[in-house]
């Protein structure tokens, strides 16, 4: 009979803590599209894209062309001007490789370019987020732009350290 008593006790307990936690739920894509100012750096960072994608393309338009006129004298040529032409089209297409990784690449213009007008935005959000989280209590706020992430969670209620104890980790 204890045993029953203390369960059912336990069980309440538990469903007023946990319905006692508040949280909400926020769509970051839909802040951000709502903003001008994020329209604007959007526009602006397609745009640049775009010139570099161009750019590229360019580049290799003029590396085919080689190639194609490469195929077609390659009969013609001797072994030594045949062994120039291929080093040229080696390193003309190392260099549309590495100015496509320089544009687009991890860390690359691109990502440098999106940080440096996108990240400001993001962090208005986010204080934004906080503010809100602060002044209406909320313990919780996650995003569901991208599935489900937690935007802001109450420091208070990390355990991390707790696991660490519990797994015998000394910090």
């Amino acid at each position: 009979m204890k045993k029953i008593l203390f369960g059912v006790g336990f069980c309440l307990t538990m469903a007023f803590t946990a319905s006692a936690q508040k949280y909400a739920i926020i769509d970051t894509k839909y802040i951000l599209d709502k903003m001008p100012d994020y329209k604007q750096a959007q526009k602006t960072i397609d745009a640049t894209a775009e010139t570099w994608q161009r750019e590229i393309d360019t580049r290799q338009e003029t590396l085919n062309k080689m190639y194609r006129d490469f195929d077609a004298e390659q009969v013609m040529l001797s072994e030594d001007l045949k062994k120039k032409r291929e080093d040229e089209l080696f390193n003309k297409e190392k260099e549309v490789r590495d100015l496509q990784k320089k544009r687009f690449g991890f860390e690359g213009d691109l990502f440098k370019e999106r940080q440096k007008l996108i990240k400001p935005i993001q962090d208005r959000v986010y204080t934004a987020v906080q503010k809100l989280a602060v002044n209406r209590s909320f313990d919780f706020i996650l995003d569901k732009s991208e599935g489900i992430t937690v935007i802001f969670a109450d420091p208070k209620l990390d355990r991390s350290e707790d696991v660490l104890r519990e797994l015998g980790i000394k910090n």
